[in-house]
């Protein structure tokens, strides 16, 4: 049976988070991102071209965020992971609401304690499962359900766990900028899972989780990016557009 602990919760600020953070891009990113595009325009090979280098800038921004994220004291990150509680404040849950969650890696937010808030209002979690290279699908997490290998280090219920449609998805993350667009591991599971929700007529809310520091200036823009409405970091819950 899986067991949380849930520590005291205190968050005063942020400020190894914002001190790391200094360490981002320098301003004129944007700039090197237009200039990627306008360089390449109208060549025969730029538009391949342009993607080569947006997709290398990608990389280098998921490397650098999660650099800044692997620098923060683990003590703070569970403290800021608790904090994220107060979030289930702002996410409307009805009984039977299907939320999906994730199984925390390397040195990612701790969603559980949010996740298990939200149950406690009556909703339905679920935990991706990778099934092969393009797939993934959400497993239903129950009490006393045993937990196996799901794939991409992370753990979750086993073949014979229900498959559901999620109705609010909490959306691992490497980086992201100030107008939603997202950074993830680059393998782009959950592009392709929202897309298939999509084309089944869902729209799902869709909540990306990350710290602040690995907040960039600009994500380049790849015509499959799924932009994310909101992201929950130390600092609330924001909202874009």
């Amino acid at each position: 049976m899986w067991i949380v602990t849930f520590l005291p919760t205190r968050l005063s600020g942020s400020p190894i988070s914002r001190r790391v953070a200094k360490l981002s891009l320098p301003r004129c990113f944007p700039k090197l991102v237009f200039s990627i595009v306008a360089r390449h325009k109208g060549r025969q090979t730029g538009a391949s071209e342009a993607v080569t280098e947006l997709k290398a800038l990608k990389k280098q921004l998921r490397a650098e965020a999660l650099a800044r994220r692997n620098a923060l004291p683990v003590k703070w990150r569970i403290e800021a992971s608790l904090g994220m509680v107060e979030a289930a404040k702002a996410i409307p849950v009805e009984p039977g609401t299907i939320i999906s969650g994730f199984w925390p890696i390397r040195s990612e937010v701790d969603v559980r304690p949010l996740m298990f808030a939200l149950q406690e209002k009556g909703a339905r979690l679920c935990l991706p499962a990778v099934l092969d290279k393009t797939t993934i699908v959400f497993r239903e997490l129950v009490r006393g359900a045993e937990l196996v290998e799901t794939g991409f280090g992370t753990a979750g219920p086993g073949e014979d766990a229900a498959v559901l449609d999620p109705d609010v998805m909490l959306i691992p993350l490497a980086a992201f900028d100030a107008r939603g667009h997202r950074i993830g591991y680059g393998a782009g599971y959950y592009d392709r899972a929202i897309a298939r929700l999509h084309d089944k007529g869902l729209q799902p809310r869709m909540i990306g989780v990350a710290f602040d520091c690995q907040e960039v200036p600009l994500v380049p823009d790849e015509p499959h990016d799924v932009i994310i409405p909101e992201i929950l970091t130390e600092s609330g819950l924001r909202r874009f557009g």
